[in-house]
């Protein structure tokens, strides 16, 4: 299993919390590419709920990630 930041985009507008399954039919249903799919189906099935994009891939640049100021523009 992969993430990248374009993959990773696909499930930002999830509706948050969800299970393994919520997640596979969110992303079929929003067109995400077969490799977000196929990731989600790679997570473990323990029926629990996923609290956000964080729990799924852990590196997941946050906001204060980036390190510009957006004052200036």
């Amino acid at each position: 299993m992969y993430w990248t930041l374009e993959l990773v985009s696909y499930l930002e507008e999830a509706p948050w919390p969800a299970t393994k399954d919520e997640l596979i039919d969110y992303a079929i249903r929003s067109g995400a590419p077969m490799e977000v799919i196929e990731n989600l189906s790679e997570l473990d099935d323990d029926g629990e709920l996923h609290e956000g994009i964080e729990e799924i891939w852990p590196d997941y640049p946050r906001h204060d990630d980036f390190f510009f100021n957006e004052d200036e523009y």
